[in-house]
């Protein structure tokens, strides 16, 4: 049976047991397409050796899932409203399953370019998915208080596949090889589709409109092009960047613009003026930023620094999954007992220590440092995210719950690539200056290589011998060279994470709290 409901309130609830049996499958493909952007993280390594993309199919490679999933996602959610949120999800997990497949067999194709259009057809996928999890949970869940805890459920599943993508992707790289990271998906899509099928009701916008296609043209290109803008600017300044980033911001004005003045915009901009869905809002860009960076940067600090292999970074990376999924589930009954405010600002300065951790920590840095600041930073991310997500989806109406899950992963994803990119160009930055005193032996095409990056220091190592005197002296002067950098990253960090926590404290009001946001 396929209830559809498009009056302008959701039909009757399902049963209690139907409806966490629904919010299952709908975590089931949440974990994927969180896994799937830091799956490569540790994978990265094995596919640069196999393959050997230049570096410009390097950036691609890592770049475009977030690029795609983060300009779709406004656009997606307003198709979930106006065509059927369950049919959104369907079609939407049926091509991120064939999109594994794709970019799975680029191996044996030895094809960069299907590898990328793998990657571009996962992040579609994953933009129609995402946004239509978060608005389903809206409509099956009609008890506040019940919908707070699947919220939490949600959040934490989405933090723990981000979280463990890592650990995941060590284990199969250990095990076979890259492309597993990719088949992994397949039986999972299978099975979860099947459920979907089976269980999940559909839901429409009583709207008659049909979707602005000028305005998602413009979402669309908007986003894309203003997060590639800021990405590569990061990295230095180029005039093609700059018009690049000034044609995106074009574009997201004239989007705000059109959406002012349609009767049905594909996302109401007015709600950014509710004071808590944007302190909401920018805690989610804010937090994931910083926290994305950080465990981008730890999980190559964890295999080229401390020498550990795929499957053991993966591993040393656990402590934040299960931090955060404790966190996300405690959240629902902190926000009842304490309210948005405290919830929210306490998650953010529980980020906040972790980063002045690891900034204030002696060098060289060790494990025990990181273990414990990945803890704060599960923990932090936990309460921040899943509180925030409460409110966002509390101050729309269940017809426009679309548009409440587009703003919500828009702030994640957005905030993940972001983060990398902004921050990872500093501790680039940083790196480069700190890799002096070289041995006379790296020079010329080596010299560059081993100041590129730490992993090109260390393929250099391997090219003169790890034995040998110039081998033992480079790797000592990339480690130091990254461990300095990191420190320097993590100040940076805590000044962009005070600035949430500012915020969060200055926009939500005492006692608000996220049942009654709208």
């Amino acid at each position: 049976m396929d209830p559809v409901s498009s009056a302008g309130a959701p039909g009757p609830e399902p049963a209690g047991s139907a409806r966490w049996a629904m919010l299952a499958v709908l975590c089931a493909s949440l974990l994927l397409v969180a896994m799937d952007a830091t799956i490569l993280n540790v994978a990265l390594p094995s596919l640069i050796k196999e393959m050997r993309p230049d570096a410009l199919e390097q950036l691609w490679i890592i770049d475009i899932y977030g690029l795609v999933l983060g300009g779709l996602l406004v656009t997606a959610g307003a198709v979930g409203d106006r065509l059927g949120r369950k049919l959104l999800f369907v079609t939407g997990f049926a091509l991120f399953g064939a999109a594994s497949v794709l970019a799975a067999t680029a191996g044996f194709t030895d094809s960069v370019l299907q590898l990328i259009s793998g990657r571009v057809l996962l992040a579609i996928g994953g933009a129609m998915v995402m946004p239509s999890t978060l608005s389903l949970i809206r409509t099956i869940f009609t008890d506040p208080h019940e919908r707070t805890l699947a919220i939490g459920v949600w959040a934490a599943v989405a933090g723990a596949g981000a979280a463990i993508g890592p650990l995941v992707g060590g284990v199969l790289v250990d095990a076979f090889s890259w492309s597993a990271a990719f088949w992994v998906n397949v039986p999972v899509v299978v099975v979860t589709l099947v459920a979907a099928v089976l269980l999940l009701p559909e839901y429409r916008s009583p709207s008659h409109h049909n979707l602005d296609l000028p305005s998602a043209v413009l979402s669309v290109a908007g986003v894309i092009a203003t997060a590639w803008g800021i990405k590569h600017l990061a990295g230095g300044f180029r005039p093609a960047d700059l018009a690049v980033l000034l044609v995106g911001l074009a574009a997201l004005t004239w989007f705000v613009r059109r959406q002012l003045v349609a009767a049905d915009p594909l996302l109401d901009v007015r709600l950014f003026a509710n004071r808590p869905f944007l302190a909401a809002a920018l805690a989610t860009l804010i937090a994931m930023m910083a926290i994305g960076a950080a465990l981008f940067l730890l999980s190559l600090w964890l295999q080229y620094v401390q020498g550990h292999d795929a499957l053991q970074a993966g591993l040393r990376t656990l402590p934040v999954a299960l931090a955060a999924l404790a966190a996300a589930l405690l959240t629902p009954w902190l926000l009842r007992h304490t309210g948005v405010r405290t919830v929210l600002t306490v998650g953010l300065a529980a980020l906040l220590c972790g980063f002045v951790l690891l900034a204030a920590a002696p060098q060289p840095l060790g494990y025990g440092t990181v273990l414990i600041a990945l803890i704060t930073f599960g923990l932090g991310d936990g309460l921040a995210i899943t509180a925030s997500a409460a409110v966002m989806v509390a101050a729309v109406r269940p017809e426009r719950a679309g548009q409440a899950g587009a703003v919500s992963e828009s702030a994640y994803e957005l905030g993940i690539g972001f983060g990398v990119a902004l921050l990872g160009s500093v501790h680039h930055t940083l790196y480069r200056s700190g890799m002096t005193g070289l041995p006379e032996a790296v020079r010329g095409g080596r010299l560059e290589n081993a100041r590129g990056s730490v992993g090109g220091a260390d393929e250099v190592a391997r090219d003169l011998g790890r034995d040998t005197e110039e081998g033992r002296a480079l790797l000592r002067t990339a480690r130091s060279a990254f461990d300095d950098a990191l420190t320097t990253t993590s100040w940076v960090s805590v000044g962009i994470v005070a600035v949430a926590v500012v915020l969060a404290a200055a926009l939500v009001p005492r006692g608000f709290r996220a049942d009654s946001a709208h």
